[in-house]
């Protein structure tokens, strides 16, 4: 075994330059007023905003073919002029790119965001012991007035090294987008944190009254991240080594995963966590948590509620579900290889997140 290393976290001063690079999926031409609104938004907050060639091209499901992408986002994240990196939004290919990403020569800046992202954020955490955050993408950055769950990104970035950062689950989460709101999201639907028992028994929404799930659950442990469509398929590459990423930087802690899902069907959602569970991904986790989701269609009647209550059997673990992370806004910004302490009763949760 190597030399034990520590986490490194980043940190973001006020006014601090944004590299916006799109290592996924760029911005079609006919939404580049979305780009114009986001430096409008953050220049007032601020913020110098710059954009990378490949923000603005799209096509073949991609910004730009995979060297050109790598490129851009090695020289932005080298640029002593960028101070962090927060991509326009997620995509469908980064997988295509990441090999291409200069890992020995990453510096401790912060890279932002989810879906697609999520491929980079936890290839960069596991290989480089870089802390990466989960949250909003850029593009959501550009309401009028961010809603308070969003808006902490700005506080949980400026954390130093050292210090922690506390965050609370969403009061209201958006079942519909609304075309041109001008805050971006629409939330209209109460949230609430569902807990899953080891034994496998299932919360249902609003379920404060039922005795069996009063109390507080806890979960301790370094967080990890990200979309199951598309980091599950880093298992067994040289950028998903979950086990050499503990043994090196975190050996004998726990983890808490948060997972959340964009397009799989349960069954889908079913094998992809199975594939986790036999990767040893799931050795040594103290619960996991799971966002909200647009999918999650049943095949057959084999619902999402039935997939989380067999992971939690299986493995004997807690799971909280519907979570503030994922496709459906608004997102709390979690923090890849942060030492994570979740509290959740009565629907509402906790998350505080020290950079230790």
């Amino acid at each position: 075994m190597g030399t034990i290393q520590s986490i490194q976290y980043p940190w973001m001063a006020d006014g601090a330059t944004i590299g916006v690079t799109a290592p996924s999926s760029g911005v079609d031409p006919a939404a580049h007023g979305l780009l114009e609104q986001v430096s409008e938004r953050l220049g007032a907050r601020g913020f110098i905003v710059k954009y990378g060639a490949t923000t603005y091209t799209q096509n073949k499901a991609k910004s730009a073919p995979a060297a050109v992408r790598a490129q851009e986002f090695n020289t932005m994240i080298q640029d002593t002029g960028v101070d962090l990196i927060i991509p326009p939004w997620g995509g469908e290919l980064l997988i295509e790119m990441v090999d291409q990403v200069d890992f020995d020569h990453l510096p401790a800046k912060w890279v932002l965001g989810y879906s697609d992202l999520s491929v980079l954020l936890l290839a960069i955490t596991l290989k480089t012991g870089i802390a990466t955050a989960h949250g909003t993408n850029i593009v959501d950055l550009r309401g009028e007035a961010p809603d308070e769950t969003t808006a902490m990104w700005q506080t949980v970035l400026s954390t130093k090294a050292g210090e922690s950062c506390v965050q609370r689950s969403s009061l209201h989460y958006q079942k519909d987008w609304v075309n041109d709101n001008p805050n971006v999201f629409n939330l209209t639907e109460p949230t609430y944190w569902r807990k899953v028992l080891p034994s496998g028994e299932i919360e249902s929404p609003g379920g404060e009254s039922d005795g069996r799930f009063s109390g507080k659950t806890v979960m301790r442990g370094r967080m990890l991240a990200g979309c199951i469509d598309v980091v599950r398929h880093l298992i067994g590459t040289p950028y998903g080594d979950v086990r050499q990423f503990r043994e090196q930087y975190i050996p004998g802690e726990p983890v808490v995963w948060v997972l959340e899902n964009c397009e799989l069907n349960t069954a889908d959602v079913r094998r992809s966590l199975v594939q986790m569970k036999l990767a040893g991904w799931f050795e040594n986790c103290s619960g996991i948590l799971f966002g909200r989701s647009p999918a999650n269609k049943p095949v057959e009647n084999y619902t999402i509620d039935d997939v989380y209550s067999d992971l939690a059997a299986e493995l004997g673990l807690p799971i909280i579900v519907d979570i503030d992370c994922g496709h459906v806004p608004p997102q709390i910004t979690l923090i890849n290889g942060a030492y994570a302490e979740i509290e959740v009763e009565a629907g509402k949760g906790t998350v505080k997140q020290s950079f230790v």
